[in-house]
């Protein structure tokens, strides 16, 4: 069952074919939309200012969302928001990525099909354009993003929205094997490479 609390009346919203980590934990004004993933232990603290999750975006293990009074913190439509990132009361645009353990501070703006690379930090009120790639701490657009970077993130987002149908019909809490089974089954996926070993890459 997924940690959900209300506070000051307010009580979080979960679309129906959204799914949401038992482990993760929902307080007050969060809204996730259609289609969205919640990762483990994800917290979405709307104890504050709201968080919204917008139709097929997902929030992946150990996220943080959170923002201040009166403020919207918000990821966009197909927003990818990579393990263990951090999203204070910023605003991430559709179909833009967030990297692992990247943070995106207060009155931010990615734009819509933009990067934000693993373990960046975009400061306070910065304005990322749209199809941008974006480096570092603190974070500095580098160059505009190419047509194949773009539909690999896009692909990337698509094994999200599979992975939420799949764990709603397939996840479920069991006792751990003590033996390794013969012919051990694997979890099947399309193969899908990191995208510094795509051809041409240079991220």
């Amino acid at each position: 069952m997924v940690k959900v609390y209300e506070i000051n009346g307010v009580t979080p919203v979960v679309h129906p074919t959204a799914y949401v980590h038992p482990s993760a934990v929902l307080i007050g004004d969060v809204i996730v939309g259609p289609r969205c993933y919640v990762g483990p232990l994800a917290a979405l603290r709307g104890d504050f200012g709201r968080l919204i999750l917008e139709e097929g975006a997902n929030l992946q293990d150990t996220c943080v969302m959170h923002g201040f009074p009166g403020a919207d913190t918000v990821v966009g439509v197909d927003g990818h928001i990579g393990h263990g990132a951090v999203l204070h009361g910023c605003r991430i645009g559709r179909n833009a990525l967030v990297g692992m353990n990247s943070v995106v501070m207060d009155n931010a703006v990615i734009g819509a099909e933009s990067i934000v690379a693993a373990m960046s930090f975009v400061r306070a009120g910065m304005e990322v354009p749209e199809r941008s790639l974006v480096v570092g701490t603190p974070a500095k657009v580098v160059r505009p993003l190419r047509d194949d970077e773009i539909a690999w993130k896009t692909s990337g987002t698509g094994q999200y929205h599979e992975l939420a149908v799949r764990s709603m019909h397939t996840m479920r809490e069991v006792e751990a094997l003590t033996d390794i089974e013969p012919d051990r089954p694997r979890v099947q996926w399309d193969s899908a490479l990191p995208l510094h070993l795509h051809k041409n890459a240079s991220v």
